[in-house]
């Protein structure tokens, strides 16, 4: 017997909604990482991008553990020399909570032309509402 190995055309793309209220960034990200990368599927083949479409919706009511809010620092650097630009995460949660998950779950993604492609399917809003329901996204609960 062999091994299936999954075509490009052959993959069946699904949405989920994950509601991160009130749940760990780490955890909401691990769940999204792993539906981003198919790896829930039987037919999950590491070469292929094989994952499906993730909706993460309340990213302003997720939960950083411990002293995460003031000690943990988002680096980004503008091009220029000593442009490093330093933002804690009390601020980032305050101003930008979808940019908090999406470094989460990018971190937690393969470091490639695969992983480029599938942080291209998280879809990240800081509000309960989002304007993908033509897509008809699944309730994925953690």
């Amino acid at each position: 017997m062999s091994t299936y190995m999954a075509k490009k055309g052959e993959v069946e793309r699904k949405w989920y909604v994950i509601d991160a209220k009130g749940k760990t960034l780490g955890k909401v990200a691990a769940e999204a990482a792993t539906l981003l990368r198919g790896k829930h599927k039987v037919t999950y083949t590491p070469h292929v991008d094989c994952g499906d479409h993730v909706i993460v919706v309340n990213c302003k009511d997720i939960v950083l553990t411990g002293n995460k809010l003031t000690q943990k620092v988002w680096y980004r650097h503008t091009g220029y020399i000593g442009h490093l630009k330093a933002t804690r995460y009390d601020t980032l949660m305050a101003t930008r909570p979808e940019k908090a998950v999406e470094l989460a779950v990018k971190g937690m993604l393969p470091d490639n032309s695969l992983g480029r492609a599938q942080i291209l399917r998280l879809r990240p809003f800081a509000g309960a509402e989002h304007n993908h329901a033509a897509q008809s996204p699944e309730a994925y609960e953690i």
